[in-house]
């Protein structure tokens, strides 16, 4: 999910549908087919054909037609899972959801969519002789696959100069279509690339906007910039037209990108969650590493998974049990609480903070005092009379050659207020300084109240005021703060409390990549949105992955949770842009900012396996039945059902203790064979936190134990907010740190 400058829109996509044809007399009703996704869960065979048989099977029960049946499947799910996208009515989907072999029917949903200075802010340098960078050869033998709106071949950083052979286990191919031949655009870096159709049909009534390409070529950019954070090559003097300057890259320069596009420049912006699955099910058979994918709910319910099905999220699951990390945007609605999205387990949940950098003019006033204020400006200096527009929406005043002051309560509307104030250019004065929204042909500047009420004693301390503002620069390094981005969707978790999200976060706001070069954009972009930082973490995942081949994608996340920073890189505290700013919490930012080099030796992880995914499933109030549909185990869930406290995730979150609260946890040692762990903790206030066993021995013939977390509240009154504290094993050299949340309900 993402913002873009000059590259791309906000785009919608479409939840899970279905669309069947109504082929016989005694079918046909006044109903509307639309598509829906039927969701079989595990495979129950290994073949193919034969999994598309029983599909054209079961459609026949509603159909009474293998004809109809054939006619009506839009895409069959038949590589990581079983299912099928077809169109069908509401009463044949209701027909479907009611048979015992059908893990879920889901109609469909409006998703959104949801990167020069990155990765030396966050130690990933490439100069350094060691390191989690230079040890896996910076992903060279793996390949993410980007689910979005599409790749421009031509993009720098896509060259497959210096790259060796395609790794031998990728399987995937490269389909032509216009603009876009695999002879001439696949290479040993981009070394796949498919796209999804289905949304546009006569039967939709949708249609794809003439410029863009019925290929993977992508028209929107949001695609190649994503794939430029997570693997795109070394680009010497990059710049968004001088701002940025510096050595492009992404996480893993030399990891290959295949691309699956499910986005297309349309009537109605969006795809449907039948594509995205289909994407999925071809990138676990193409032999994808990672998966990234930035794209989430337009609006609250931000997501529900005990109605799992709705989203994309069960092919995520099976592409997570076949060993593949799926990495989701956060969303873009934040600060507000509950506005993550993408927020099941087995996803890895990605929200966006921002860099040491900022992009500035100088603000001169008449008086010669010079202010340095926020600003995206490409533009020469100006100047000219300075001058107090109270109300920037009701004044009709000449402002022709003049530069504006005014003041304002909300940060979105300030793209509108600098051009309705038109003018030689605009000073914006509001709660946040931090202007992560647009760019402008004319200045348009941002600061603080503070600030703003300095400038505004000025304007009124003379009789003909004045200010010069100068062209963009760009600041790097300390005493610009971290923070976590506004728009960045927060916790707690809507659908389960109990699980930490989102994950993680990683730069977001204001990151460089390579935009599309078709004569009208620069070839390079300025982004701000959690799209931006999932791919940074699936560049990281690979990196992982390339020195650890073996652990799960669990134990990857865990690896980045237990290791993140808990501040900035400099050692300064992490804030929250919200209203009034604070310190950033569990719920802004997860378990913190991603730290790459601490992950790769993380000494022990919380990981997770299928048992572990049923125990969630049972706590969740799902059926046996369904579950084993859905996991291709027979499972039996334990009365009285089991807590999803002790589910066996890296971060422990109680939405409520009466009294007292005991969880479960284990930990697996992935760092010296002969280690020896104590636990330190730091209580939320008025709880006491007590572990049994306080230290963990581990030895050849020990690799996994197992601890309790005993949680007592002093606290004998209902509380509005949660309390945040930690829990870390130490080893005296490795930190293994998990966030703890605690909410007193009595």
């Amino acid at each position: 999910m993402g913002f873009v400058k000059g590259s791309s829109k906000a785009f919608l996509i479409i939840g899970f549908l279905f669309l069947l044809d109504c082929v016989f007399a005694q079918e046909c009703t006044t109903e509307e087919p639309q598509v829906y996704v039927v969701h079989l869960g595990a495979k129950q065979h290994d073949d193919p054909e034969l999994i598309l048989a029983s599909h054209h099977k079961m459609l026949e029960s509603v159909f009474n037609s293998s004809e109809a049946a054939k006619e009506s499947i839009v895409y069959n799910y038949r590589h990581g899972f079983s299912g099928f996208a077809a169109s069908l009515t509401s009463s044949q989907a209701k027909k479907l959801k009611e048979r015992p072999d059908v893990f879920s029917v889901a109609s469909n949903r409006k998703l959104t969519l949801q990167s020069t200075r990155t990765y030396d802010y966050l130690g990933l340098s490439p100069n350094q002789p060691s390191g989690i960078l230079h040890d896996s050869n910076m992903g060279s033998e793996l390949v993410v696959g980007i689910i979005d709106s599409g790749i421009w071949p031509e993009s720098a950083g896509f060259s497959d100069e210096g790259l060796g052979p395609i790794p031998k286990h990728w399987k995937g191919k490269c389909v032509g279509g216009r603009g876009f031949d695999p002879a001439k655009h696949c290479n040993k870096k981009i070394v796949g690339a498919r796209y999804y159709t289905n949304r546009f049909t006569e039967k939709t009534g949708k249609t794809i906007s003439p410029e863009d390409y019925l290929s993977p070529r992508g028209l929107i950019s949001h695609g190649t910039e994503c794939a430029s954070i997570a693997a795109g090559g070394f680009v010497p003097d990059a710049s968004y037209e001088g701002l940025a300057p510096g050595l492009m890259r992404g996480a893993a320069p030399k990891a290959r990108i295949a691309a699956y596009k499910v986005l297309f420049d349309s009537d109605e912006m969006g795809t449907g969650v039948s594509d995205c699955t289909m994407a999925i099910d071809d990138a676990i058979n193409d032999g994808v590493d990672v998966i990234s994918i930035s794209i989430g709910p337009d609006g609250p319910p931000y997501h529900t998974y005990t109605t799992v099905g709705e989203d994309a999220e069960l092919g995520s699951f099976h592409a997570v049990m076949k060993g593949i990390p799926v990495v989701m945007a956060g969303a873009n609605s934040g600060p507000g609480a509950y506005t993550v999205s993408n927020v099941a387990p087995w996803m890895f949940t990605v929200g966006a903070s921002t860099l040491d950098r900022n992009f500035y003019v100088d603000v001169t006033l008449g008086n010669n005092l010079t202010i340095p204020c926020q600003a995206l400006y490409t533009g020469p200096e100006v100047s000219g009379e300075l001058i107090y527009v109270e109300d920037w929406q009701t004044d009709t005043s000449d402002r022709k050659g003049k530069i504006s002051l005014t003041f304002m309560k909300d940060d979105a509307e300030s793209l509108f207020a600098v051009n309705t104030l038109g003018g030689a250019g605009a000073i914006i004065a509001r709660g946040s300084d931090y202007f992560t929204e647009f760019f402008f042909e004319k200045p348009g500047v941002a600061t603080n109240f503070e600030v703003g009420n300095k400038i505004l004693q000025y304007i009124r301390s003379t009789s003909s005021p004045t200010v010069r503002i100068s062209g963009g620069k760009t600041f790097v390094g300390r005493p610009k703060q971290t923070t976590v981005a506004a728009f960045s969707g927060r916790g707690p978790n809507p659908s389960a409390p109990a699980i930490l999200k989102p994950d993680i976060v990683a730069p977001g706001a204001l990151v460089l990549s390579a935009d599309i070069t078709n004569g009208y954009f620069t070839g390079f972009a300025i982004n701000m949105g959690t799209s931006y930082s999932a791919p940074a973490i699936a560049g990281i995942l690979i990196l992982l992955k390339s020195l650890h081949p073996d652990w799960s994608p669990a134990a990857l996340k865990s690896a980045i949770m237990t290791t993140a920073w808990k501040t900035d890189p400099y050692g300064g505290p992490i804030y929250s842009e919200s209203m009034p700013r604070k310190l950033a919490d569990p719920f802004d930012y997860g378990a913190g900012l991603v730290n790459p080099q601490r992950a790769g030796d993380p000494g022990l992880v919380y990981d997770l396996n299928l048992d572990d995914y049923i125990h969630f499933f049972c706590a969740s109030g799902y059926n046996d039945t369904s579950i084993a549909l859905l996991t291709g185990k027979d499972a039996k869930c334990p009365s009285p059902l089991p807590s999803i406290l002790d589910f066996n995730y890296p971060a422990i979150t109680i939405p409520e203790v009466k009294d007292e609260v005991t969880v479960s946890r284990t930990v697996t040692n992935v760092g010296p064979v002969d280690s020896v762990y104590r636990a330190v903790i730091e209580p939320p206030r008025g709880v006491k936190i007590a572990v049994e066993p306080e230290t963990l021995v581990f030895n050849a013939s020990t690799k996994i134990l197992g601890f309790k977390v005993r949680v007592t509240t002093s606290h004998k009154n209902n509380m509005p907010v949660y309390l945040f504290g930690s829990f870390t094993w130490t080893d005296g050299t490795r930190n293994v740190t998990i966030p703890l949340s605690v909410r007193t309900r009595v």
